[in-house]
């Protein structure tokens, strides 16, 4: 086999990363006649894939898997088959920050600026995720196709990403929203558990529906608590939505870790650089591997192949 073919081959073992098979799901559902729209989501699969991708320590695991399985379900609420979400947290705590993105199918990426860090627990000897991330600023920038993107920010409350998100639902969109997410982990640092719900109020909702669905969500210790009792997404909203009539489940949807890197992509940005960039890279006669961030995917060139892309410019 030659290098080129060796190169090749490697990159495919790479990407075949990018899209991990899964089992997790999201169901979307209505309750107290219409006046309550409701997402739960069981992600335990996803979220493993993108700790063994980004290689991410047990607190950085859990951040990141709370901001994407919030990203598959906010994702499943845009309409568009083209319509794309980014949610990004910029932090001055030690993760330095998140990025996630998702499509109206419930597909999601997203990489921690640091990946390796350590801390100890919190007083509750759970993992201290809004210390990780401290003080900041949460954004969700919606792409429907339009000539702007929709972009809304709110300062960090907590940094436990599911309050800050409760936030943002209120403040940037006046929707009264209660948002749960978790990450549990394995002695040996897998994910044993990871999921979510997000619980939003029509604006015709009645008080006796917002007292109500106030009440069952200061019941929920967590999520990971439901997940471990074997709940599914179904029983989940069951439970969170007790005595406010009945459930009506109105989708079921496969959500996963899946990136659109390729090959192609890659080497139109290489071109985006320009001839004088190329030309530099070209003279060091070197290979020049570029890396994803979303997927850590990893794709070579060599001097003869970019310059082939430098003659096509």
């Amino acid at each position: 086999m030659d290098i080129n073919e060796e190169k090749k081959k490697r990159e495919v073992s790479e990407k075949a990363k990018a899209a991990a098979p899964t089992d997790d799901y999201i169901v979307r559902a209505m309750a107290g006649n219409g006046s309550i729209r409701a997402f739960a989501a069981t992600t335990r699969n996803l979220v493993e894939y993108a700790r063994n991708v980004h290689n991410t320590s047990p607190v950085v695991t859990a951040a990141l898997g709370r901001l994407l399985t919030a990203g598959g379900m906010m994702g499943a609420m845009m309409k568009g088959q083209d319509d794309l979400l980014t949610l990004q947290i910029q932090c001055d705590g030690p993760i330095g920050g998140l990025c996630v993105t998702a499509d109206s199918q419930a597909n999601v990426k997203g990489y921690a600026n640091r990946t390796d860090l350590i801390m100890p627990p919190n007083y509750l000897g759970k993992l201290d995720v809004g210390a990780a991330l401290n003080q900041g600023t949460l954004t969700v920038i919606r792409d429907l196709g339009l000539k702007e993107p929709y972009s809304g920010q709110v300062p960090l409350t907590t940094g436990e990403i599911g309050d800050d998100l409760t936030y943002y639902f209120a403040y940037s969109e006046q929707i009264p929203s209660a948002v749960g997410l978790g990450v549990l982990m394995n002695r040996d640092n897998t994910v044993a558990q990871a999921g979510g719900f997000i619980l939003q109020l029509m604006p015709f909702a009645d008080e006796k529906v917002i007292d109500r669905l106030e009440e069952n969500v200061n019941a929920i210790t967590s999520v990971t608590d439901l997940l471990e009792q074997g709940m599914t997404p179904e029983e989940i909203l069951d439970y969170a939505l007790t005595g406010l009539g009945p459930v009506e489940i109105t989708d079921r949807i496969p959500t996963a870790f899946k990136c659109n890197c390729s090959r192609e992509r890659v080497t139109k940005a290489l071109i985006t650089m320009g001839k004088k960039e190329l030309r530099s890279l070209i003279g060091e006669g070197k290979d020049v591997e570029l890396n994803c961030q979303f997927c850590n995917s990893h794709y070579v060139f060599s001097p003869e192949e970019l310059e082939e892309i430098y003659r096509q410019l």
